[in-house]
């Protein structure tokens, strides 16, 4: 009985999920395509990758559906399994890490607008979008090599990527350690940091209008909700099943917060890629350099505006 309710909630979760993300992350495509097509800019290029990130998480939801449909019992080809679970894990992962480089990208344009403007190359987002998703993929392929490496494997594919035997547990929990620490503790520090410190200096600075913080502390705060409410709990059950020694029944519950975050990232798309960053960048370069940097905002100002 317990398991229907489990499967049921779970249908449930990624039903919503689906209906919502998928709309509001494909008009999200849409408008960052064009943005970057007509100038493409660091953030940008971030959150485009945020976004395709987002849709494949989307795309790869219909097969958890179909299993939690079925009770929880994995009845397709087992290769699927392989592919849907490191679909699903990569994507969560590369979410956080994107949204720490989008956080590091809002400082420096808050707190060293010029050296911003010389680092607004598109090859600078476009390596580090790279690496973001290598340094994901890589740490997902645990996935594939706890479940089809000879001395790991089992045959047992009644359930994808659970029932782990004592041998799958020794390779899998260290690393999964390591990926709340990775992919997890040190994106929320950072993001902590540099929001911090961009309001910290927006409120420093007198010409700024009351209603522009406020804009840069809702992007700031919601950013970090994403982190504490969609992210955290998760990662938080890498280390308890790490200190436990096995793999937490209630795990999969953290997974649905981490569903929900498809459908939280757009709304941090509006205040990463407009309000904030034309408020905030208006008013500095018009503090640190007048005439030449405020008609540099003035621009920057046109072609970031929605």
């Amino acid at each position: 009985m317990e398991r229907e309710v489990f499967s049921e909630v779970l249908l449930s979760v990624y039903i919503i999920a689906f209906l919502i993300g998928l709309p509001a992350n494909l008009l999200a495509l849409y408008a960052f395509s064009v943005k970057i097509h007509t100038k493409p800019l660091p953030s940008d290029i971030l959150l485009l990758n945020l976004t395709i990130s987002d849709l494949l998480f989307l795309i790869n939801l219909p097969l958890k559906m179909h299993e939690a449909a079925s009770g929880m019992t994995w009845n397709l080809p087992d290769y699927l399994c392989s592919i849907t679970s490191f679909t699903f894990f990569c994507t969560i992962n590369t979410s956080s890490l994107l949204l720490a480089a989008v956080s590091v990208v809002r400082y420096i344009g808050v707190a060293f607008p010029i050296a911003y403007h010389q680092l607004q190359k598109p090859v600078y987002a476009l390596v580090t979008s790279a690496v973001i998703w290598l340094i994901s993929a890589a740490h997902s392929s645990i996935v594939l090599i706890t479940t089809h490496h000879p001395d790991l494997a089992h045959k047992n594919f009644t359930v994808c990527y659970e029932n782990f035997t004592t041998q799958q547990l020794k390779v899998l929990l260290p690393v999964r350690l390591e990926v709340s620490v990775v992919l997890c503790l040190i994106p929320l520090l950072i993001c902590v940091f540099c929001y911090l410190r961009c309001i910290l200096i927006l409120y420093s600075r007198p010409m700024i209008s009351k209603m522009q913080k406020q804009k840069a502390i809702g992007m700031a705060s919601g950013t970090l909700a994403v982190f504490l409410i969609c992210v955290l709990p998760y990662n938080l059950s890498h280390l308890v099943g790490f200190i436990k020694g096995e793999s937490p029944r209630w795990r999969y519950y953290t997974l649905l917060l981490s569903t929900f975050n498809t459908c939280i990232d757009p709304i941090i798309f509006y205040f990463s890629s407009s309000s904030f960053r034309c408020n905030s960048e208006k008013s500095i370069f018009r503090k640190r350099a007048p005439g030449v940097q405020q008609q540099t905002a003035s621009s920057n100002l046109d072609q970031n505006s929605p």
